[in-house]
């Protein structure tokens, strides 16, 4: 463990910690000096490659606060409530890990492993997760406030009322991943790939979203008030009843997408693909749809639109039936 744990100045030993208590569960607040700390993780090392005298790693409540612990290796360890506040964890693994209650904020985590862990009210506000994996990871009350997940996996992720809100989520792997009641307020998705994701009742206003891919994903419920998304593809995506109030869609494609009462009011669609895309009680008032492509007079008529929509051949609306408006003309 000396190339994990470096050359720095350890964190305190405790006199408390001896042999047997290292064995038992220790105590909360505790602190372990480098020489405990490498025992334990030699012990959880022989537990996770079975052999006999191996020992899981319990740390419920310790104190690692500024270790440097670079590929350190915590598989399905029980970190309950353990404190890693600015502590070094690039190439750590912490797959399977129990991090209910764990304080990560600040933490640099830089390519980990946390696929598999349990995230349950933890706190990694400002953690630096670039190119971390956690995918299939349970993330449940979680706050990622203002964290670094750029290229971060989150395959098939379960994350429910979770704080993401102005966290960089710049070219994340988010597919198959399920979201219920997570803020993203202000949160970078630039590129990101959200294929065949479940959001629901998730808050996204102000996210700048460019070129982000939504095919096949249900966005239900959700808010995308003034959001940036230019050039998003929503391709096969069930946006029912979500709001994109003001948002920048120039480009986007919303083709074979289900925009049934969604709430487009004031947004900017200029340029837009809606080949058989389903409108149905959609609201585009005030809407931008200038050289939008593939709407036809029988989906602008099922659509809301009034006085202060631009329809796809630039002229002002409510559209009519008959007036040819839908045909769109050249950006």
């Amino acid at each position: 463990m000396s190339d994990a744990m470096g050359d720095s100045e350890p964190i305190a030993a405790s006199p408390d910690l001896s042999e047997e208590k290292l064995a038992a569960a220790p105590f909360i607040g505790a602190r372990l000096g480098l020489a405990a700390l490498r025992r334990v993780l030699d012990g959880h090392r022989a537990w996770v490659e079975q052999r006999p005298e191996g020992l899981r790693a319990t740390l419920t409540g310790i104190v690692l606060a500024e270790a440097a612990l670079d590929n350190v290796n915590l598989e399905r360890a029980e970190l309950k409530a353990a404190n890693f506040i600015d502590a070094r964890m690039s190439g750590a693994n912490l797959s399977g890990a129990n991090l209910h209650l764990a304080d990560l904020r600040n933490a640099t985590l830089i390519d980990a492993d946390l696929s598999r862990a349990e995230l349950m009210e933890a706190k990694l506000a400002f953690a630096l997760l670039a190119g971390a994996n956690l995918s299939e990871a349970h993330i449940v009350r979680t706050s990622l406030r203002g964290a670094n997940l750029r290229q971060a996996h989150l395959l098939e992720t379960t994350m429910e009322r979770c704080d993401f809100s102005k966290a960089v989520l710049r070219d994340a792997q988010m597919l198959q991943a399920k979201l219920f009641d997570c803020d993203f307020a202000n949160a970078d998705l630039s590129g990101a790939n959200l294929y065949h994701s479940v959001f629901r009742c998730c808050k996204m206003q102000g996210i700048s979203g460019a070129g982000s891919h939504w095919g096949t994903a249900t966005v239900q419920n959700c808010e995308f008030r003034r959001a940036d998304l230019t050039g998003a593809q929503f391709d096969r995506a069930d946006l029912r009843q979500s709001s994109f109030w003001r948002a920048l869609l120039m480009g986007s494609s919303f083709q074979k997408c289900r925009l049934n009462g969604a709430d487009m009011e004031a947004a900017d669609l200029s340029g837009a693909r809606f080949h058989e895309a389903a409108t149905m009680s959609a609201n585009f008032r005030g809407v931008n749809l200038r050289g939008a492509q593939g709407l036809t007079p029988t989906q602008l008529g099922q659509a809301r639109t009034d006085r202060e929509t631009t329809l796809p051949d630039g002229s002002r609306g409510p559209f009519m039936l008959g007036s040819g408006s839908h045909r769109p003309c050249r950006l």
